[in-house]
């Protein structure tokens, strides 16, 4: 993997174990001359692992929409800056850019992005990695949401299985690098898409 895109928060929350993380896993990167794709924003658990991957002399892009331009506080230290015209296209270049994502603690906008970003692989839309970081038991809850999923039929234990989950940095990028993709499902045809 030679980009990763890191979904997480713009707010720093509370827990002092997550922000001390979020900058171990920009720095990790850098060391591991993998570049960080992610929101652009200074602020915030986002603003963490880009200092760290700054700090390291590794690389960053940053993708922000016009309109978030005014509210977030953007990164000035910056590899490369992409401004896009909503938040759809900038999930789109994350994605282009990207051969793995990593989902560490945020709010409904990693919620999002980490539910599309699976969703698009369980469609065979991609076959990239997609890997949480459990930081702190952090998403407990949402794993054990999502088996709840499996329990009552809504999701295949195969496609909770493409998750790779791990609660620390260096076992998940492990698991990340030794990701085999599932087939893309036989019923899909991505012209109709």
């Amino acid at each position: 993997m030679k980009n990763i895109s890191v979904f997480c928060g713009s707010s720093e929350g509370n827990d002092q174990e997550i922000i001390s993380i979020a900058y171990q896993l920009g720095k990790t990167l850098a060391d591991r001359n993998i570049a960080l794709v992610y929101g652009a924003a200074k602020i915030g658990i986002m603003g963490k692992v880009a200092q760290g991957t700054i700090d390291n002399n590794g690389k960053t892009i940053g993708v922000i929409p016009h309109f978030l331009k005014t509210k977030e506080i953007v990164h000035t230290q910056l590899t490369e800056l992409i401004t896009t015209d909503n938040m759809h296209d900038r999930k789109v270049i994350m994605y282009d850019k990207s051969d793995g994502f990593i989902i560490i603690p945020g709010g409904f906008g990693t919620m999002d992005e980490f539910f599309e970003i699976t969703t698009w692989g369980q469609l065979g839309l991609h076959t990239k990695p997609i890997g949480i970081l459990n930081i702190n038991g952090y998403y407990d809850a949402l794993i054990s949401q999502c088996k709840t999923m499996v329990e009552r039929g809504f999701l295949k234990q195969e496609n909770l299985d493409a998750v790779v989950i791990d609660d620390t940095i260096d076992g998940l990028l492990e698991k990340m690098n030794n990701y085999v993709p599932l087939p893309a499902p036989k019923w899909l045809n991505k012209e109709r898409l």
